[in-house]
């Protein structure tokens, strides 16, 4: 029986998920393939620190070069995150001539089409699966299940952090300032969680998806990214009674002008099933033009769930490594070739629904001045709600949906209501997309 080596670069969380998984596991991997795997060579950090899973028999190494350069390594796993020496060591691997699995949604993002072309030009794999969405395989599902369908649109909750986080304001006297520290000390956010709570996790794997979804070249530069940090507990309740929920969504759709691609807190109705995906579980829901909408949901992230897809991904690889590349499934899903170099269209010509919610004062004729504006960028109000605010006796919380109206509309009358005495603060503004509901 063959004996197919395997090289990981990093031994953290996804690494040490991924040993054990293959140390448990590999009587029912060996039968999958007809073939036995080794995990010849890892490099870790420090070569005195403690692990979490056995390692006798493997060679450790704090050297990530030996492992790109091994020999007998004919697939390199890359799961040491970041997008420059990563991409350096991944370069040299496929050079090499080996096969790559990797888990870093950034560098597939942001540097995949080299890669891609770099894998194709020396005849190898490189498999990513685990890059979005952790233990769903939603790759696949995308790539390979839909590949029938021209997919319309897709959207996500692709970062479990923020899906958390939201999840959590609902509850009583909750606010986003405290939430975040609890996700803190949980794990589920890192100490600077920027990337996880400003959307640009989410953007990463939102570049991914709509690639594989639609034939295009990853643009990750071009993705519209808002974070959830302005999102306040009034939002959650409001929306609550509206009939919504909030979720911070990755979206990309076909349009006439060319694609959207845009990660923002978004108002989903009730009634969507992936308004119900709390705490920090993910989705994915994507609508093809013959199969309707479908949903792939599970966790996104930890050692388990994340490790289960990366060794999905090095089987693959060993199944498919010695066939001729014309029969490989294309890394992106298309022919490297048919990939479009689409336009990406700006945010402000979107056209949506919104729930707009702003402080003014409590005065006679405010609220014919607001809807004068708003009429002013063919802006009806569907619905009206109006409460006195919390903050201020004199001032009444006013909450507006609009109806649909493209964006640089919207942003027109919201600068002009901004420039009424009559309003305070900052006018908090979500858009609402009902998901084919």
């Amino acid at each position: 029986m063959k004996t197919v080596k395997i090289g990981l670069l990093g031994l953290g969380t996804v690494g040490g998920g991924t040993v054990e998984i293959i140390q448990k596991t590999l009587p029912e991997i060996q039968r999958r393939l007809g073939q036995r795997i080794e995990v010849a060579i890892i490099a870790v950090r420090d070569l005195n620190r403690a692990r979490s899973v056995d390692t006798t028999g493997i060679q450790l190494t704090d050297q990530t070069e030996e492992v790109v350069n091994h020999p007998d390594v004919d697939i390199v796993v890359e799961l040491m995150g970041g997008t420059g020496l990563a991409k350096t060591l991944l370069e040299t691997a496929l050079s090499n001539g080996k096969h790559v699995v990797t888990a870093n949604k950034a560098l597939i993002a942001e540097h995949g089409n080299e890669l891609f072309a770099l894998a194709k030009k020396h005849q190898v794999i490189l498999n990513y699966e685990a890059a979005v969405a952790g233990g769903i395989p939603v790759i696949k599902a995308v790539r390979e299940g839909l590949a029938a369908n021209k997919i319309e649109w897709l959207a996500g909750i692709i970062n479990g952090t923020g899906n958390y986080i939201l999840t959590e304001m609902k509850k009583p006297g909750a606010d986003f300032a405290k939430v975040l520290k609890v996700a803190q000390e949980l794990g589920y956010a890192e100490a600077d969680p920027t990337f996880d709570v400003e959307g640009i996790d989410a953007a990463h794997k939102l570049t991914i998806l709509a690639s594989i979804a639609f034939g295009i070249e990853l643009q990750f530069n071009k993705v519209y990214t808002e974070g959830i940090s302005k999102i306040s507990a009034d939002d959650i309740r409001f929306a609550e009674m509206l009939g919504y929920e909030i979720k911070h969504l990755g979206m990309a759709s076909r349009t006439e002008a060319g694609y959207s691609l845009r990660v923002h807190p978004t108002m989903v109705p009730k009634s969507v099933l992936i308004a119900n995906v709390s705490g920090v579980m993910n989705a994915v829901m994507a609508f093809g033009d013959h199969v309707g909408p479908t949903m792939y949901y599970g966790p996104g992230a930890g050692a388990g769930p994340t490790a289960s897809s990366v060794v999905a991904d090095i089987i693959d690889v060993i199944r498919w490594k010695d066939q001729p590349q014309a029969d490989q499934v294309p890394g992106l899903g298309f022919a490297a070739d048919q990939l479009e170099s689409a336009p990406v269209v700006a945010i402000d010509t979107i056209e949506t629904s919104y729930y707009i919610r702003c402080f003014a004062k409590d005065h006679t004729g405010v609220l014919a001045k607001i809807t004068a504006i708003l009429a002013a960028s063919n802006i009806s109000i569907e619905h009206l709600h109006q409460e006195p605010c919390s903050q201020n006796a004199e001032d009444a919380t006013l909450i507006l949906i609009t109806n649909t109206v493209k964006e640089s509309d919207l942003n027109t009358a919201l600068a002009a209501l901004s420039e009424l005495d009559a309003i305070e603060e900052e006018i908090m503004r979500i858009r609402i997309e009902t998901l084919g509901s």
